[in-house]
Parts: C-alpha cells; structure tokens; sequence
C-alpha cells in the first residue's frame, strides 16, 4: 500500500472510529494523535477525493463515512486481519480469571442472539445437542430483550443464548502451565453416534473469520442428523499440546466437564493421527466441540 493509500484508507478509519460527523480540523487532530501527521489543507484535499468516489458523505462542512466507504475499509484491511483469529484465541485464554478450585472468575462464552419463538420451537432438539456431548458442557445462560454481555446488548425482539466457549478449556490448561495451539476450526462427520473424520477445516491462522460462522452460515452443518440417528456434522475444534502433558490435560479435562463447562470429545496420543489428522511430532492431538447451530440454515447466528 503507498502512501496516499495508507493515507486514505487512516482516514476512513478515522471516520468510522469517531462514528459521528467530522470536520478537517478534528480529523487532523484525531489522526496525528494516532501517528498520522496530516495537515487540515490536506485531509480536505483527501476527503474532496473520497466524497467524488462515494466514500464519504459531506453534510455541511462534516463527513461521515459511507457504507461503501466502510465496505472499502474493510476490505483494505482482510490481509491484515489473516491470523488474527489464532491471536485472539490466545488473548482470549489468557484473560481467563476463571480458577477451578473456586469455580469462581472469568470464563469465555458464545453469544447468539435468536428469535424467541424460533428457541422455544428448537430447544428440545437443543437439549438432545447438550445430551448427546455434541456442545461444549452443560451450561447455558439466556440474557432478556435489553440485557447486556460485555459490549452486546440483546435487541428488543431477540434473546441473548450463551453457550460455554472452547476457549475456555484453552484458559484452564494455560492456568496450570499446558500450552495448547489452536490449529484448526472443521466439520467433523459423525456416523451411528461416533466421531469419524474431519470433512471441512480451516486454520485458524488462516482466516480472519470464525470457521463454524462460515459453516453455520453456508448450511453444511447438520446437528438434527446428528441427534436423530447419530450421522451429520457437527462443529469441532483440534487442538495440540505437548505430548508429556497427556495425564495432566485429562486430570483437568475431567474435572472441568464435572462442572459443566465441557471437555474433551478425543485425547489422542503422542503423534498419533486423530480422525485422520496428522499431529506435530512431540505433541497431542485433541478435539473438541464447538458451539451448537439447529438447523441446517443458520437458526442460531454467532454474534
């Protein structure tokens, strides 16, 4: 990207963080303060140029960025979210508070917001997910039209379904010293109710979207197969740890399910394939379920 691209492209930036109509002089403070050191005769310039390109709207002597100049932004910046996903995965583990002696503190969750009637049409088929071992534990938390999680707040005409994040068995690990590497997101095909093979993955290193949302959304999933008659897909994540904390990462596997927020669907042993996936040599592989989605479509959309 050359310079007046990356000059651009700070400014739309800049638009969008502010989230309000802008003038010149505002941007130029709100860009130096960030490193870029623009002078207001030339943000005008760049916004004369972005407004004839229908990325910005003026109204009056302010901007505002537009929704394809949000679309451009966004699309500017996929190469540099690639492998942010497997970053965030760590971030988030690493935040964890949650201490399992006290079963007090921080854990990560899933939130979805869903049509009401669409949950209560579903949730028996929600229960059989939950019995079956297809999702993470046997915890789940319904926030109300207006209650709030973290920065979400549940629109008036949804409810908020939480669901307990594999992330979180990435925390409890790292809190008693096992690293885990996040390798990939897939479908993992099950057959008379027993995990087979992998059919679809994406590497969390690759993408810069969570890998179930893409199969949620593109319909491949199929948990009503799956809590039928024991063949579908279902959402799974593979793990690897070093091969020497096997006994470790099962102790704490078991104690972590006994409370309800999930464990282990396959501990593999050292470079031994798991459901055909090839391991690191020195490691374990590891799989686990991942969130729950209904239907074939997407009745429960990731948030």
């Amino acid at each position: 990207m050359d310079k007046k691209q990356r000059n651009r492209i700070a400014i739309l930036g800049a638009l969008h963080k502010i989230g309000s109509p802008a003038n010149s002089v505002s941007l130029a403070q709100f860009l130096g303060a960030a490193g870029h050191n623009l002078s207001e005769r030339t943000v005008r310039l760049y916004l004369s140029e972005l407004d004839c390109e229908g990325l910005t709207k003026p109204l009056g002597k302010k901007r505002i960025i537009t929704e394809k100049g949000a679309a451009e932004l966004h699309a500017t910046h996929t190469f540099q979210r690639v492998g942010c996903l497997s970053a965030k995965i760590d971030q988030m583990a690493y935040s964890m508070t949650f201490d399992l002696v006290t079963r007090t503190g921080l854990v990560v969750v899933n939130l979805s917001l869903v049509d009401p009637r669409q949950l209560a049409a579903c949730m028996d088929t929600v229960c059989k997910v939950f019995a079956r071992g297809y999702a993470m534990g046997s915890l789940l938390a319904l926030l109300a039209p207006g209650e709030s999680l973290g920065n979400w707040t549940v629109p008036p005409d949804k409810v908020g379904f939480c669901t307990v994040c594999s992330i979180t068995l990435n925390g409890v690990l790292m809190k008693h010293g096992v690293p885990t590497t996040s390798r990939f997101g897939g479908l993992l095909e099950l057959r008379d109710g027993r995990p087979t093979r992998f059919v679809e993955m994406i590497h969390y290193d690759g993408t810069s979207i969570d890998p179930l949302e893409i199969f949620i959304r593109s319909g491949m999933t199929d948990y009503c197969g799956a809590v039928r008659d024991g063949n579908g897909l279902i959402g799974a994540g593979f793990r690897e740890m070093p091969a020497n904390s096997r006994d470790l990462a099962v102790q704490l596997a078991e104690r972590v399910s006994a409370i309800g927020l999930g464990g282990f669907m396959e501990i593999g042993w050292p470079d031994q394939p798991v459901f055909e996936v090839p391991v690191t040599p020195g490691r374990i592989g590891v799989v686990i379920p991942l969130r729950i989605n209904i239907s074939k479509g997407s009745m429960l959309v990731p948030s």
